[in-house]
């Protein structure tokens, strides 16, 4: 217990799926959680099982809205710890059938998502003596799904995004961490979304299909690791929690 005690942590899309596994745990450990998401009741309701979490609604496409919430975390718990830039959606299509619409909408929201919550959280926290930087990114960043290339691009971007803020905050002296975690199929609203409009022998769901899905929990047993003290010489990296689908 407490391995994140005292610590301040912000979950963006933290209304459900890995978010939520990841607010709640973190307040177990210890951590004040703020949860962001643009689901306002849902995220309303997730924030009201978990005893003082704060809910922001929030678009991480937007700019003004992160600085106002960055803002607003300092100015309720007075400071800023742990990011886990979590947001994120699926769009099903082929090269062929995706449109460009499709292809920028993932983008902004995981990739450009991703770059504002670490712009933004980045003077908040070197104000404080650091943090760490929890990127969520996906095994589709890592093997080829024919149905996902907008997605598997965005998640792509977030690994290689993540090594070069871990090194420009290394070069500053700032005593912040920056990793990524890639996970594979873990039994979430997404997951459960991808399996009802792909068919059963759909390329991408062969691991699922034989070992089955990880719960949210697993994914976050490694953020909490990430968030605490207990991983203070690992940053710059990206973590695999796949169940094997990328051993192969």
């Amino acid at each position: 217990m407490g391995r994140v005690a005292g610590k301040v942590a912000l979950i963006t899309g933290g209304a459900s799926g890995l978010g939520a596994a990841d607010a709640r745990l973190l307040a177990a450990q210890g951590a004040q959680v703020v949860i962001t998401d643009v689901q306002e009741a849902l995220g309303q309701e997730t924030a009201a099982t978990i005893p003082g979490a704060l809910f922001l609604k929030h678009d991480v496409r937007n700019e003004a809205q992160w600085q106002d919430v960055i803002a607003r975390t300092i100015a309720h718990f007075g400071k800023l710890d742990v990011l886990v830039n979590n947001a994120g959606l699926v769009r099903f299509g082929t090269i062929e059938e995706s449109t460009l619409a499709d292809f920028r909408f993932q983008i902004d929201v995981m990739l450009d998502g991703c770059f504002l919550g670490c712009k933004s959280a980045i003077p908040f926290m070197t104000k404080t003596g650091g943090g760490s930087i929890i990127n969520v990114a996906s095994v589709a960043a890592l093997k080829g799904i024919s149905t996902i290339p907008a997605y598997s691009a965005a998640k792509a971007g977030i690994i290689a995004m993540t090594r070069s803020v871990a090194v420009h905050c290394q070069e500053q002296g700032y005593r912040i961490r920056v990793n990524a975690i890639a996970p594979g199929a873990h039994d979430t609203p997404m997951t459960q979304q991808a399996l009802a409009q792909l068919p059963a022998d759909a390329a991408g769901l062969d691991q699922v299909n034989a070992q089955g899905q990880g719960q949210p929990e697993d994914v976050a047993n490694l953020v909490l690791f990430l968030a605490s003290e207990e991983s203070r010489q690992i940053t710059g990296t990206h973590i695999v929690i796949d169940n094997g689908e990328t051993m192969a």
